[in-house]
């Protein structure tokens, strides 16, 4: 048995002025066949996956390209074909297989070409032809096209946000395509549009028990995989919102009744799963009427998030906590290769006059500007997301004077996941009275537990949070809530 595999990812935030090159993959993500390390990424944890079975099994894998571009805006067309015709150079060269796995995103928009999974899947399957099994492993946070499911037999997305379950996930998604591949199941794809679009957070209810009982559903009754696909608020797409995968083995009838159900039962969550979050006056008046405790209040700038494409460098947050008279504080991080560079050239120990953040755009608010000490020179900074490193490219940690404030500066584009993004640059997460992280709700799970007190925070007008107020120009047909029951407007119009 020929074992094919690949990954190709990023999540196109169609509204972020940060566009995506070459380099965007080369800095966060690039390893060519065979030069995937054994730590898994989000997006291309099939790979390790398959290593270990095939050790273990004795089939071939033949691997190709793997990379990863941090969220960004579009993707240069060039760019996404280039990289698209190297994994398939690499397929052709390793025809004939019996299985094709790919690690995907599922949010990837090029300018010019708006479903690039889809076109390389279906492009996969020209290359292989219709016997060949073809499986991908998702992100919820992406949109499920049609062109995707007539091009796949498997697809199966990550069932946590935060996604702490993507190893898992892949491991899921190899053994039903190695299963399919030894003729033990015949997957069939059943798909249901809930025709909503909405944030699902499967750290607090209802999400909760939805997820697990989900979860309970693989294995039983033909059903071999159930994903939620959340879809992306900040990608304009035809085809973008949610949508339940059911993945039967070989009973369509069962798939499908099982996807319409399981999909009106999220629709009927509608506005009800969200995290609850605060202005930035309410939140930093919270933090100071607690004072400070034995563990610090976390802040999560959540709209802020390079996680969903948005720059990173908002400094509404941080200036509000310097004005409200806080003195102890945390903060992961501001994206600033500029101020790296002066940074750099002054060295550790230096107190500087400078001014950070707030360069991108009009979503950046004002820069802020401020005598830092140079506490930290990193040249390759990095922090963890489960088993995954990310990197965080050449970082410095700023000590605002006169304060115990201190800011992670980083030049590689990432949201923050783990408090070891403080550790790993020598600061004590635990010795602050708050910290401050861009994340929408990935950061959850790794600081619920050394945190006094998670806030959310809204800061409008980094991030198209609002559908019904964003400018879709690309979707078409009705959803909520920008239509308040689009399946009723259905049956209105017909």
């Amino acid at each position: 048995m020929r074992v094919f595999t690949a990954s190709l990812a990023t999540e196109t935030n169609t509204f972020s002025p940060v566009s995506t090159d070459r380099s965007s993959f080369e800095m966060a993500f690039y390893a060519p066949p065979g030069k995937h390390p054994e730590t898994p990424t989000l997006c291309s944890a099939p790979i390790p996956v398959l290593r270990r079975r095939a050790k273990a099994e004795g089939f071939t894998l033949i691997e190709g390209t793997a990379t990863w571009a941090e969220p960004g805006g579009y993707i240069r067309l060039d760019v996404y074909e280039a990289l698209r015709d190297e994994i398939l150079g690499q397929l052709r060269a390793a025809m004939p297989v019996d299985c094709v796995v790919l690690g995907l995103h599922g949010a990837m928009i090029a300018r010019g070409l708006e479903d690039c999974e889809g076109d390389l899947l279906a492009r996969v399957r020209e290359i292989v032809g219709p016997d060949v099994i073809v499986a991908a492993e998702l992100d919820p946070h992406s949109q499920l096209t049609r062109k995707r499911v007539a091009a796949a037999d498997i697809l199966a997305a990550f069932l946590e946000f935060p996604h702490t379950d993507f190893v898992e996930r892949a491991e899921h998604v190899v053994e039903l395509a190695l299963a399919a591949t030894r003729g033990r199941i015949r997957p069939l794809i059943s798909t249901f549009d809930c025709r909503m679009i909405d944030v699902f957070p499967t750290s607090r209810e209802p999400m909760r028990s939805f997820v697990d009982r989900m979860k309970a559903l693989q294995g039983k009754d033909g059903i071999l995989s159930v994903s939620l696909i959340h879809g992306f608020l900040a990608g304009d797409a035809a085809e973008m919102g949610t949508q339940v995968i059911v993945v039967s083995d070989n009973d369509r009838g069962a798939g499908d009744a099982l996807a319409e159900r399981l999909g009106h039962e999220v629709f009927s969550m509608r506005g009800t799963t969200a995290m609850n979050s605060v202005t930035v006056g309410e939140a930093i008046g919270r933090v100071k009427a607690g004072g400070h405790g034995d563990k610090p209040f976390v802040l999560a700038d959540m709209w802020d998030n390079p996680g969903g494409g948005t720059a990173g460098d908002n400094t509404a947050l941080l200036r509000a906590l310097v004005e409200s008279g806080i003195k102890s504080a945390g903060v992961a991080t501001i994206w600033d290769p500029q101020a790296i560079a002066l940074a750099q050239g002054a060295g550790e120990g230096t107190v500087l006059d400078i001014r950070i953040g707030g360069k991108t755009s009009l979503a950046s608010g004002q820069p802020f500007d401020g005598l830092f000490e140079v506490r930290r020179l990193v040249p390759e900074a990095w922090q963890s997301f489960g088993k995954s490193l990310v990197p965080l490219g050449p970082s410095a940690v700023l000590r605002l004077a006169g304060t115990e404030i201190d800011i992670i500066i980083n030049t590689n584009r990432t949201q923050t996941f783990e408090p070891d993004i403080f550790s790993n640059l020598g600061i004590d997460p635990s010795a602050k009275q708050m910290l401050l992280v861009k994340s929408t709700n990935h950061f959850h799970a790794g600081f619920a537990p050394v945190a006094r007190e998670i806030i959310y925070v809204a800061v409008e007008g980094c991030y198209p949070n609002n559908p019904r107020t964003t400018d879709y120009r690309r979707l078409k047909r009705a959803i909520w809530p920008i239509v308040a029951d689009p399946f009723e407007a259905d049956e209105a119009a017909a």
